[in-house]
Formats: structure tokens, C-alpha cells, sequence
């Protein structure tokens, strides 16, 4: 296959451009918060915290938004969720003001970056299933594959970028003004959006009753093994294996790397697992697949050990670049099971459900490290989210034998026969 087949469309390049800045200001405004409160707090709950507050209503609408999704025209519905997250953007701006501390008491400020990180996770229930939805009407069904590649390895991109801004601009302009800069990105992609045309509804029951429309989705989800082996095995390992929402402790505390230490930190794993997206456009993954993604997660589960031990920064760095280069390989098949297992017209539901196993697996996650550092220390916690992942892949090869044979070169034939 032409590994460049999906970028000779030009609206799925603006979709990138679209999509590089959201995730780009998206990874930077989360690293600023996270370097904030921790500065405020000095409490490895308050990173859990932050966590949480955006993983409740992403878990809580996940559902109801994948619906509503399926229901909408994409492009209008995906210009909303960018205009609501520059808002918040702009309200964490405002909150970041440098005078602001000495008018209002911390609690005051902390309370108001949790609600505005709250409206986030219901900006973001509505994000990613209009997203993943938005791909599949903008290229042809046959290099579906292809475009979640790209896909995928524009979010790692901007993710690289991203959190080593963050970790500098925080150095370099201060907190206050590296909020200004992520807004500024936001309204680029909003710009850049509209110059896509409005896409056709290709659900065929429109006005279908909302309980029913999840029932359906949940009942395809659970019923299609691939489909869900792929998302509860991926959803445990970052639940458990994360060690991201506690990187301010080993920068500032651990490893005494400073702001600029930690946006090394942070991009570690983006720019690992951005290679192997790159990589993975000429060397597709789709043969043995099931092997592949189990592979890719002990190794993860590994990296986390290794970096939870280490008091060496250049082999912490070393540890996280790893476990980005194998977690992308996992990304990469997930995405590419998803593309083509899901209808047309269940994309949304899908996505939602994804979104709950997957995407806000990370914000609870980094609830769980909050959590757990705090009762048993943080070298502690990431070790045991480590070993938990390990576990995990063990108890996925042994009771699914099935989804170790999963090889997905022969969907991408019927997909390719149809076109």
C-alpha cells in the first residue's frame, strides 16, 4: 500500500493540522495545570486529583455523547468542542494571572482550575468519538488503515511538542503566558477547521430512542472480541502502568531536574512512540496482530518498572522513550481494530466507548498514582502499576487464546476488494 495514500486528500490534511493543534495545545495545557498545582500544593493527590476531575464527565456523558455523535453532522459538532475548549483555555489564562494570588486566596484559584478542568472532560467526551467519526467521511474505506496511522502519529507529534513547550515555556515566560500560548492554538484549529465542508449523516436512524442507540452500541462493543480485548487490555495497562501524572514529583523531588527536566520527561514517551507511527507507515502492523499488541504492553509494563527504580535521569528519559516506542505499536493496532471492525453508523457509540476504556483510563489513572503514591510512596506506586500491567497481559494471553491468533491482514484484503 502507498504508505502516503491518505495525505493526497486535502481535507485529511487540514483534519491533521486540526488535530495537531488541539492535541498539542490540549498536551501543553495539562502539563502547565499539573506543574502548577503541584507548585501550589506540594500533595501528590492534587495530580490525582486533576485526573479525576476530568475523567467524571468524560466517563459519565462517554455514552450520551457517542449518541449524539451519531446523530450530528461532524464537522458543526467538532467546531463546538474546539470553541469550548478555547474558552476554557482562556479561563486558565485568566486564572494563571500573576497578581491574581495576592487578591485571592489558593484555595479559591486550585477550586477553579478543578472546575474548569471539569468542564474539559465534558469538552472531551464529545471530542474524540467526533474525531474518530470525522476520519471516516473524509477518506475512502480502503486506506482507513492508513489514515488511523497518520492519525495517530499526528497526535504523538503533537504530543512531543507539546509538553517540551510546556516544560520550557513555563521556564521561559512563566505559567501565565504559556496559557495565553495554548489558546492561540486552539482558535488556529478552530480557523483551520472551517475550511473543511460539512459531512453527510450516514446514520439510518435518526430520532432513534437514546437508550436504545447505547444498548446497541454496547451490545456491538462486548460482542466483538477483537474490539474489546483490544480496549479492556489497553485500558488496564494505562490504568495501572501510567507513571505520567506523577512525573512533577520526579522532576521537582526524585530526579531534581527542574521545569526544563520535566518537559524532557514529558515528550519522552511521545517522541518514542511517534517513531514507531512513523516507522509503522512503511512496516504495517497488521499480521499477527494479537501477539504484537500483547508484545507491546508487557514491554510497557517493563519500562514502567525500570523507570520507577531509577534515580538516573538520562536512564528515566531512556525508560519512558521506550515505553512511547512500544505503546504506539499498541495504539496503532487499537486504532486499526476499530477502523475496520466498527459500521458507519456506530462510530460515534464506538469512540465513546473507547473514550471510557481507553482515553479516560489515563485520567483515572492518574488518580490511581496520585492515590497510590501518596499511601505507599511514589517510587512504590509506579513499580506496582508496573507489575499490575505485567499480570495483566499474563491473565489476556492465558484466558483469550483467541485474541492471540487476531490477525487483521484479512479484513484489510475485504476492505481493499470492496473499494
Amino acid at each position: 500500500m502507498d504508505p502516503y495514500a491518505a495525505l493526497r486528500f486535502k481535507e485529511f490534511n487540514i483534519f491533521l493540522l486540526v488535530r495537531f493543534a488541539m492535541v498539542f495545545a490540549w498536551s501543553m495545557q495539562f502539563i502547565v495545570i499539573e506543574w502548577q498545582v503541584y507548585s501550589m500544593t506540594k500533595d501528590p493527590l492534587s495530580l490525582g486529583i486533576i485526573g479525576l476531575m476530568e475523567v467524571i464527565p468524560a466517563v459519565s456523558m462517554a455514552l450520551f455523547a457517542g449518541h449524539i455523535v451519531d446523530q450530528t453532522e461532524k464537522r458543526n459538532l467538532l467546531v463546538k468542542c474546539i470553541f469550548g475548549f478555547s474558552v476554557i483555555s482562556f479561563g486558565l489564562f485568566m486564572l494563571s494571572w500573576p497578581s491574581l494570588d495576592q487578591k485571592v486566596d489558593t484555595g479559591t484559584i486550585l477550586y477553579g482550575i478543578y472546575f474548569l478542568v471539569f468542564l474539559g472532560g465534558i469538552v472531551r467526551s464529545f471530542l474524540g468519538p467526533t474525531i474518530f467519526s470525522l476520519i471516516a467521511l473524509i477518506v475512502p474505506k480502503k486506506i482507513y488503515p492508513n489514515a488511523a496511522t497518520w492519525s495517530s502519529t499526528t497526535w504523538q507529534l503533537a504530543s512531543v511538542l507539546g509538553p517540551a513547550l510546556a516544560g520550557f515555556s513555563i521556564s521561559w515566560i512563566g505559567v501565565h503566558w504559556s496559557m495565553c500560548l495554548i489558546f492561540g492554538f486552539s482558535v488556529m484549529a478552530l480557523i483551520a477547521l472551517l475550511q473543511i465542508s460539512k459531512k453527510p449523516i450516514l446514520n439510518p436512524k435518526i430520532g432513534e430512542p437514546v437508550f436504545q442507540s447505547l444498548r446497541e452500541g454496547l451490545r456491538f462493543v462486548f460482542s466483538t472480541k477483537a474490539v474489546f480485548g483490544a480496549l479492556t487490555l489497553d485500558m488496564i495497562a494505562v490504568l495501572f502502568g501510567g507513571a505520567v501524572a506523577l512525573l512533577p514529583i520526579f522532576a521537582q523531588d526524585i530526579l531534581n531536574v527542574g521545569s526544563e527536566g520535566f518537559g524532557v520527561l514529558r515528550a519522552a514517551p511521545a517522541v518514542g512512540a511517534a517513531l514507531t507511527m512513523l516507522g509503522s507507515t512503511r512496516f504495517p502492523l497488521h499480521k499477527n496482530a494479537g501477539k504484537k499488541l500483547l508484545l507491546a504492553v508487557f514491554g510497557f509494563g517493563i519500562c514502567m518498572i525500570v523507570f520507577g527504580l531509577s534515580t538516573y535521569f538520562w536512564l528515566s528519559v531512556i525508560a519512558l522513550f521506550v515505553s512511547g516506542a512500544v505503546d504506539g505499536v499498541s495504539m496503532i493496532i487499537r486504532q486499526t481494530i476499530l477502523q475496520l471492525k466498527t459500521p458507519d453508523n456506530m462510530r460515534g457509540r464506538v469512540a465513546s466507548v473507547n473514550s471510557m476504556f481507553v482515553g479516560s483510563s489515563n485520567e483515572l489513572g492518574a488518580f490511581e498514582s496520585g492515590l497510590t503514591a501518596k499511601l505507599m510512596g511514589t517510587v512504590t506506586a509506579v513499580v506496582f502499576g508496573g507489575a499490575m500491567t505485567l499480570l495483566t497481559v499474563g491473565a489476556t494471553a492465558i484466558v483469550s487464546p483467541s485474541f492471540r491468533k487476531l490477525d487483521l491482514q484479512k479484513d484489510i484484503d475485504e476492505h481493499e476488494a470492496n473499494a
